[in-house]
């Protein structure tokens, strides 16, 4: 459809779309003891082991999207962070009204993130 797409279109998307995990992760380091309570509430061992390496997931594979190394490796990593972090914090079944409903929208922007990395993967 587009036959010539501007250079810069490309490194645009990577420094969104990896920036958005690195922030994500730097964040998340700031919120580590409410997330690691809320790791425990939810029955996960070694919960802080688990959010660090979340974090460390996120914060990784989003400086690799960012430079461009490792794209495919990058992507399958977030893919398999989205999967977890989604069935683990956003479980809307266990919520009702607006609570649901933010969780519900987690679980979509999740859904549509890992989507666009499955897309970018077909597409090379």
């Amino acid at each position: 459809m587009f036959e010539a797409v501007p250079a810069f279109i490309p490194v645009l998307g990577r420094l969104l779309l990896g920036g958005a995990f690195v922030f994500a992760g730097l964040r998340n380091l700031g919120s580590m003891p409410f997330l690691t309570d809320a790791l425990r509430a939810r029955g996960v061992p070694l919960a802080s082991l688990v959010l660090m390496t979340g974090i460390a997931i996120q914060c990784v594979a989003g400086f690799l999207l960012i430079l461009g190394l490792y794209s495919a490796f990058a992507a399958l990593a977030l893919i398999a962070f989205l999967i977890v972090a989604t069935l683990i914090f956003h479980n809307f079944w266990d919520y009702q009204g607006e609570e649901r409903v933010a969780h519900l929208n987690g679980v979509i922007t999740n859904t549509a993130l890992a989507g666009s990395f499955l897309l970018a993967l077909a597409n090379g």
